[in-house]
């Protein structure tokens, strides 16, 4: 499907890549969740499932943040507090940190799948007006920002997964 350019086309875009990647997910069996057998975020890093879950989570809970931040007349901070666009490594390395202590799979796909419903509350709470047509983070969009955090890094996962799968 071609970027989305409207509330509906998002909502659809982030329901299919989500379900898919939940499908996906599922079919990794508890014991080889914690393997380190995934190109990672950073160069020359290896992740683990559950990292990839964690940084999902964690770019899920940095687009509710900035919609947080705003909702409360706050400034924006982009991509998050203390990092820069050029860290992106570093903050995908913050996310796996940040979901650690999860020990359980099962519940960390359970958080993913909370993070997934707030977000497509937000979603809905705007129009496609609000969603799509003015600026809202220099060029881009509130709805292009929603699905550069949400839909995109869903299916980057699953071909993540995938590659996984063939190797």
């Amino acid at each position: 499907m071609a970027v989305p350019s409207n509330k509906e086309e998002l909502l659809h875009e982030m329901d299919k890549s989500f379900f898919l990647l939940i499908k996906k997910l599922d079919e990794i069996p508890d014991q080889k969740a914690s393997l380190k057998n995934m190109e990672g975020h950073a160069k020359g890093t290896q992740m683990s499932p559950r990292q990839l879950v964690s940084y999902l989570i964690g770019w899920g809970e940095t687009v509710l943040a900035w919609h947080q931040q705003e909702a409360f007349g706050q400034e924006i901070v982009f991509p998050s507090q203390g990092y820069k666009w050029n860290q992106l490594g570093l903050l995908a390395q913050k996310f796996y940190e940040d979901y650690d202590h999860v020990k359980s799979f099962e519940e960390l796909k359970n958080l993913l799948q909370e993070n997934y419903l707030q977000l497509i509350n937000l979603v809905e709470i705007y129009t496609d007006k609000e969603l799509y047509q003015k600026p809202w983070y220099g060029k881009w969009t509130r709805g292009r920002m929603i699905q550069f955090n949400t839909s995109s890094p869903y299916k980057n996962a699953i071909g993540r997964i995938n590659k996984l799968n063939r190797a």
